[in-house]
């Protein structure tokens, strides 16, 4: 009788007990539409294979993930950031090695891997333009600097970093070869002709809203940006010509307290069939080289590897060796 009484004592009591938290991990990236499709690949996939809860945080910033690692407290376990960044910080020792024993290096495209990150996706920077406020077709970058046949604001990437500062060297008739080391008096000068027209977008949510809304009618954006408001019926179109490649890549920041479970997340986001769903979601290019096999023509066609006639490489190397001295005249330039 005294069993029976503390064999159901006992399980009153584990009923009665709370059920042990899922593990967790955090995530942070950009925000907007492409976290909203990295979390439905890379996020909800990982956690319904592993049973780790995956948080979202955002956007990236670079000054917080540098103060995390330095004090020690670091509550960021996978971080999305521009590749550029990510060379310079293995440099400084902001960041964890990447694990290929759990992550499969073979088959992500060697472009997008190194010692400290993994390719997350590869995009391109595109002339986007609202089709219901221009009368006229851009081409080409010169055509963002042509206030009379494009009249209105035009919208700029607000952050130093590749991409702006090669537009406008472009527009000035650089030739693609050429244009590295950026010649910055010249790049400056051109983006004075127009920098009172100029609304600068933080985020790729906010560059959407200027372009659907039309308060700045053409600019340059990431190109999954604007299939996202394409998707949602906005009147916008993508110019090709003279897109600009470039890579956001994947990172640990060194001292997180989950790496272990970090470098298993990072194995599952540059998967095949998880690149090539994050793909199809947002017309970004997948960086497994087995991932557009596995999407159909129609997918392939909307993604920057579709458009190569007159493509142009960021130059990432050039941009982690001289990122410090283009920042601070970059907002210099940009408070004047």
């Amino acid at each position: 009788m005294l069993k029976r009484v503390l064999l159901a004592a006992a399980m009153t009591a584990s009923l009665s007990m709370p059920a042990l938290a899922a593990e967790q991990m955090v995530f942070t990236a950009w925000g907007g539409t492409t976290q909203e499709a990295q979390k439905q690949a890379f996020a909800d996939t990982f956690t319904k294979q592993t049973g780790v809860e995956v948080l979202q945080d955002g956007p990236t910033d670079y000054g917080k993930l540098k103060a995390m690692v330095e004090s020690g407290n670091v509550t960021w376990d996978v971080v999305d950031v521009e590749m550029d960044f990510a060379i310079a910080a293995a440099k400084e020792g902001l960041l964890e090695p990447i694990d290929f024993g759990v992550v499969d290096k073979s088959k992500i495209d060697p472009r997008f891997v190194a010692d400290h990150f993994v390719g997350s996706f590869y995009y391109s920077f595109v002339i986007g333009y609202n089709k219901d406020v221009l009368k006229e077709t851009p081409q080409n970058w010169a055509d963002l600097f042509d206030t009379e046949k494009f009249p209105g604001k035009r919208t700029f990437y607000k952050w130093s970093a590749p991409g702006a500062l090669e537009i406008a060297l472009l527009a000035d008739g650089v030739a693609p070869d050429k244009l590295y080391p950026l010649d910055l008096d010249r790049a400056f000068a051109k983006l004075d002709t127009i920098k009172k027209d100029i609304l600068w977008w933080g985020s790729g949510a906010e560059s959407q809203q200027f372009l659907a809304s039309g308060e700045a009618p053409i600019g340059m954006f990431w190109n999954g940006r604007i299939y996202a408001i394409q998707q949602e019926g906005g009147n916008v179109d993508i110019a090709w010509g003279q897109n600009l490649t470039a890579a956001d890549v994947l990172v640990v920041p060194k001292g997180s307290k989950k790496k272990d479970i970090a470098m298993k997340f990072l194995a599952n986001a540059t998967s095949a069939d998880v690149q090539a769903e994050l793909s199809r979601l947002t017309t970004l290019s997948p960086i497994n080289v087995d991932s557009k096999g596995k999407m159909d023509a129609a997918a392939v066609a909307a993604l920057p590897d579709s458009h190569t006639e007159g493509q142009i490489n960021l130059n990432m190397d050039y941009w982690a060796e001289h990122r410090d001295e283009i920042a601070k005249r970059w907002y210099d330039w940009q408070a004047k």
